[in-house]
């Protein structure tokens, strides 16, 4: 069976000088988003669908497409303002912006033969999260479940260099996700872990608590599902300007109707991305200790063996 990752790219810049999705981290210039791919393929992943733009598409395949091509079957689909949106949607002619990861996902309707796994270009995730995720989607649909996420120990998500927002994720006895609460402002302060209130109070959170990093698992039939939400968001937000539909939100609403079951799925893995302008420094030397014990080569994509590319 196919398993396939598609991943949010369609938010990378057209140059990519000063873009921090592709800011070169390893040691051989990989970006983040070369370890996600490097990863998704030791853990099983079979195909790749880049979600992207069409203005970035000719850089994108001759940088990032052309050497991970190499290595597994890749596709791409594109997200634009006006592509995908329901016939008929009519919104404000001075929006510029395409409508969120709700839009990004549909993109890949009609492109997936199985349950598939989304993911942001520009995080790392680890290779645990990716094994603990492929693992899972092999036995989603024999559980009776449509749906799945990864995640991460709050701890291991956290920025030297300033607050961050994350997506606190509520489960019940069974794994099963009740809800996520977006919770910004967290930060590391004198031992604890802890966000300001709107009154001002210092609110704990627990190092364990387990934060949704944007990484799914989800059958196909959930593009119909998402499609639904989104028409209803576009019903309500179209003449908006800078509305955004996102995944965690649109999940949140289906899962309170019960209309899809989510399986909470923790890894260990560290997460880490640039977020603040000093995080590079940190991402690189993160990386750097990684190789130098063995978990990655000097050079991803030393050796790698030739894969067809398709387009939408």
């Amino acid at each position: 069976m196919e398993k396939a990752v598609a991943i949010l790219a369609a938010g990378i810049g057209s140059r990519y000088g000063g873009i921090k999705q592709m800011e070169p981290v390893g040691p051989s210039g990989e970006f983040i988003i070369d370890y996600s791919v490097f990863d998704a393929i030791r853990a099983g992943f079979s195909k790749v669908v880049f979600i992207i733009r069409r203005d970035i598409e000719k850089d994108f395949m001759n940088t990032i497409g052309k050497r991970i091509g190499e290595k597994i079957e890749v596709a791409y689909t594109y997200q634009e303002l006006d592509d995908p949106l329901p016939q008929g949607t009519q919104h404000d002619a001075q929006r510029t912006k395409p409508w969120g990861t709700v839009q990004a996902a549909l993109t890949c309707d009609g492109m997936l033969n199985g349950p598939f796994a989304i993911i942001n270009a520009d995080d790392f995730y680890g290779r645990d999260s990716y094994a603990k995720l492929s693992k899972y989607l092999d036995v989603m649909v024999s559980e009776d479940v449509n749906a799945c996420m990864v995640g991460f120990m709050l701890a291991n998500t956290l920025s030297k260099y300033g607050t961050v927002t994350r997506g606190i994720c509520k489960s019940n006895d069974t794994g099963m996700l009740d809800g996520i609460v977006e919770t910004p402002g967290i930060g590391s302060e004198d031992g604890r872990i802890c966000y300001e209130d709107s009154s001002g109070n210092k609110i704990d959170l627990n190092a364990g608590d387990l934060a949704s990093m944007n990484m799914w698992g989800f059958t196909p039939e959930v593009l119909d599902l998402l499609e639904e939400q989104f028409r209803l968001f576009l019903d309500a937000h179209s003449q908006e300007l800078k509305s955004e539909y996102v995944i965690p939100t649109a999940v949140n609403t289906l899962v309170e109707q019960g209309k899809v079951s989510v399986k909470v799925l923790s890894t260990t893995s560290d997460w880490f991305g640039i977020t603040n302008p000093a995080d590079k420094d940190d991402v690189v030397g993160r990386i750097a200790e990684l190789v130098r014990v063995g978990q990655y080569p000097d050079n991803l994509w030393e050796g790698c063996v030739g894969r067809e590319t398709v387009r939408s």
